[in-house]
């Protein structure tokens, strides 16, 4: 797109900026910020899930509302803590939205979701370790049905376009809060409970708590996912078709 540097020619720009010791640098720093948050993240998920589970013993609908205000709250503060250094995905749809956008390389693309889902599953072992249960616990909750595809194809739509709007148009401050609340509110308004992260949907076989989900179910989850960020980038492109430059000239 004119006036948009392909990712090719971004990597390019920085390399020549940062000489080539800078740019592995910089990888490195990125890769690690996204494997630490992705991992904090799945603490806060799983941790606040089996937590709210002991105290509100008899009522799942308390235990929800603790479990999605728990991770709300920490996404936010993640996305505070790296936005500056990795861009804060923490999600494989949220780097390979990026990807098709031309904004990420496609070795960076799969270096960060490499890290992403590596760094998810040490959350969430990390999570169960934590409240002394078992380091690797294989959920066998099932959530396979087309009321639940479907939830995950709106959770990651929904996600995605409120990124790019964000980015799209000058807006980066509110982003860490409008994240965390669109997270924090889909935990309700969909059926599925929002996974939106192939990452978290992954990484949440290792937890037999109920924020857990069974191997079996974890590729129509992710195919949902996937598919929603197709039609995410679609609309991205109808909605905001310039880049951040020109959207705020405009």
């Amino acid at each position: 797109m004119e006036g948009e540097l392909t990712a090719a020619e971004h990597d390019l720009a920085h390399e020549i900026e940062t000489g080539t010791g800078g740019m592995r640098l910089d990888l490195a720093r990125r890769l690690a910020a996204e494997a630490l948050g992705t991992a904090f993240l799945l603490i806060a998920a799983v941790g606040s899930g089996i937590m709210a589970s002991r105290l509100s013993t008899a009522d799942t609908g308390l235990q929800l509302f603790e479990n999605a205000a728990a991770t709300a709250v920490a996404l936010a503060g993640l996305i505070l803590m790296f936005g500056e250094v990795s861009g804060a995905h923490f999600n494989p749809a949220v780097t390979l939205l990026d990807r098709m956008l031309g904004t990420i390389s496609t070795r960076d693309a799969a270096l960060y979701i490499a890290v992403q889902i590596a760094g998810g599953c040490a959350g969430t072992v990390i999570a169960n370790v934590m409240f002394e249960l078992p380091a690797i616990e294989v959920s066998t909750k099932t959530r396979s049905s087309s009321g639940l595809w479907i939830a995950e194809v709106i959770a990651t739509v929904g996600l995605l376009l409120l990124i790019q709007s964000c980015v799209r148009t000058n807006r980066t401050g509110v982003l860490p809060f409008a994240v965390g609340g669109w997270i924090g509110g889909a935990y309700w308004f969909t059926a599925s409970t929002s996974f939106a992260n192939p990452a978290v949907t992954m990484a949440r076989t290792l937890t037999g708590s109920f924020s857990g989900i069974a191997p079996a179910s974890v590729p129509g989850f992710v195919a949902m996912q996937v598919i929603g960020t197709v039609i995410a980038f679609a609309l991205v492109k109808f909605f905001y078709p310039h880049p951040r430059s020109e959207s705020a000239s405009a």
